[in-house]
């Protein structure tokens, strides 16, 4: 469910589950690592999702009855992974986004050096109506602290305008992904040693606390609340 291709100097990654709107899966985000973590040698890393929507975020569907909370807690863990796995490699990460990106397709975009989006895009975190806590995501905001707190704490969506103006995303497109092909184009030709070297300087001067993030989710994994929001969210669907 994630689709990997060389494109010369370019690990392109794509979503590939249309049919489900891209819902993440322990399995989607084990592939994603797994290719992140093998495309050191790249000089760009896209990533995209295939289909209307880049990512509808979790699949929910996989978060109640008996298995549910251990599959809970493999897609906060895996989402964590993959966004670190993003943030390490020494190549930039260009991410193209249409339709949607939500909760953790949303969280994904902490991962990118550069994300391009439709102008009428829909952007957010609405899990704490769930009863999930969008902490994981909190370490890989590129965004002001105020505005990172007021995006995590309200369940409502937001364009790609004003995505764009708080800084989530930082450039509007009506073809995010042929536009983010340009850019990823565009930076494969710079020397690949001096992007390399800016990286680990831009890590250095924002280390992220993602182990803390993704402690402060799992501890709400379980509980009755929880799991209560999670049913009821699932049969108005």
């Amino acid at each position: 469910m994630i689709a990997r291709e060389r494109l010369g100097d370019i690990e392109r990654l794509v979503l590939s589950r249309p049919e489900r709107r891209n819902a993440l899966t322990p399995a989607m985000f084990e592939d994603l690592a797994g290719h992140v973590e093998r495309a050191g040698d790249a000089r760009v890393l896209l990533l995209l999702g295939e289909g209307t929507v880049f990512c509808a975020g979790f699949d929910l569907d996989l978060c109640v009855g008996e298995a549910g909370d251990g599959n809970l807690r493999a897609l906060l863990e895996g989402l964590s992974r993959c966004i670190a796995a993003l943030r390490a490699l020494p190549c930039p990460v260009v991410v193209g986004v249409q339709g949607a990106a939500i909760a953790g397709g949303c969280a994904l975009l902490g991962g990118g050096d550069v994300v391009v989006a439709h102008p009428e895009a829909k952007l957010g975190y609405p899990v704490t109506r769930l009863g999930i806590s969008p902490a994981v995501s909190a370490p890989f905001m590129g965004i002001a602290p105020g505005q990172a707190r007021r995006l995590m704490l309200d369940p409502g969506l937001i364009d790609g305008h004003r995505a764009h103006a708080m800084g989530l995303v930082h450039e509007l497109h009506d073809e995010p992904a042929a536009r983010a092909m340009e850019l990823a184009e565009e930076l494969a030709a710079k020397p690949p040693h001096a992007l390399a070297a800016t990286k680990r300087w831009l890590n250095e001067l924002s280390p992220a606390n993602a182990g803390q993030g993704l402690d402060v989710s799992l501890s709400l994994v379980g509980s009755d609340e929880s799991r209560r929001l999670l049913a009821a969210a699932l049969q108005k669907k």
